[in-house]
């Protein structure tokens, strides 16, 4: 457990450490989020709040995770590699937001592009990995399923989900930051249970993989927790797209690399609620012409309903720790 440990440890000091360095530089760089003006009218208050403070959980992680990662740094690598890349995508997104103030910034076929041409690499790489294959697990049923060449389509509408998932629901201080707490933690024990089970069979390659990917979830997460500090409401900054697109490719490239995909819908739940809450609410206004809830996704809709806001990130985070909680009782 020390191998979990550690990482998290590691990557909370140095986001708590960056993070009064980053906030002046964003602040005097006017790196300040748009609010938009058809939001709650309470988010009116948060305008001029700086933005991409992404970076500042992204480097603690990506520093823990290089320190501590061990022999062969193929998969870790590839985790950040993922990581960077959809902040990337983010970063253009919150560049276009604040200096071309378009509060929406990047198109949606240009951000789609993006998302996809990423997906399509990391699919291929998993497929091509023996440790991973065209194989993933199926709870409840506790078997592993060879999905042939649907592996490929299905992985990557996988990834562009989850992505733009957790992109929705960073939405409320410290909401995508504090779920993304508990989603990673959990992702990072079943990649070291994996990895426990691998080295007891004497597969001591594919379990030095796994305990890395171990690392990299649990080095993420101990960002996340850092970042709270400084986002937690009343925010003093936001990760922006650049963290949420980015948290988005943490978490799946770990239930991907893991072969948990299909555990998803359920330990990042809370996730998968800002997107059904926001396609269900756009198919019934368009075929219906009724909104099924006052605004998407789901977390404004309690806003709007009079609800707190920091009782609904604890609400959120508490289901979420529940879902978790559930995820390794089907695995472990």
């Amino acid at each position: 457990m020390e191998q979990l440990i550690w990482p998290l440890v590691a990557a909370f000091a140095v986001s708590v450490a960056l993070g009064p360095m980053v906030l002046p530089i964003l602040k005097k760089l006017k790196l300040g989020q748009n609010i938009r003006e058809d939001g709650p009218q309470a988010h009116l208050a948060k305008a001029g709040t700086p933005s991409m403070g992404g970076v500042i959980f992204l480097a603690g992680g990506i520093i823990a995770t290089l320190l501590f990662s061990r022999g062969n740094f193929g998969w870790p690598l590839f985790c950040i590699l993922t990581t960077v890349g959809y902040a990337l995508i983010g970063f253009l997104d919150d560049f276009i937001k604040v200096y071309m103030h378009r509060s929406l910034g990047l198109k949606p076929y240009q951000k789609m592009a993006g998302q996809l041409g990423l997906a399509i690499l990391i699919t291929v790489f998993a497929a091509s990995s023996p440790e991973i294959g065209t194989v993933i697990y199926v709870p409840i049923l506790n078997v592993y399923w060879e999905m042939g060449w649907f592996y490929y389509p299905f992985t990557v509408f996988v990834i562009v989900g989850v992505v733009n998932s957790v992109n929705l629901t960073d939405g409320l201080d410290g909401l995508a930051s504090g779920i993304s707490v508990v989603v990673c933690s959990t992702l990072a024990f079943i990649a070291y249970s994996i990895a426990s089970e691998l080295s007891g069979l004497g597969l001591m390659g594919s379990a030095e993989n796994y305990r890395n990917l171990a690392v990299f979830g649990s080095a993420m997460a101990g960002g996340c927790l850092a970042f709270l500090r400084f986002n937690s409401f009343p925010a003093k900054v936001f990760m922006g797209d650049t963290g949420s697109l980015a948290l988005g490719g943490v978490v799946v490239i770990m239930a991907i690399l893991s072969r948990m995909a299909l555990l998803l819908p359920i330990c990042a739940g809370m996730f998968m609620v800002s997107t059904i809450s926001s396609i269900a609410q756009v198919i019934s206004f368009k075929y219906f012409h009724k909104r099924i809830i006052k605004m998407a996704p789901l977390h404004h809709h309690f806003e709007l309903c009079g609800v707190n806001e920091t009782k609904i990130v604890a609400g959120y985070i508490m289901v979420s720790v529940v879902l978790c909680a559930l995820t390794l009782a089907m695995v472990l």
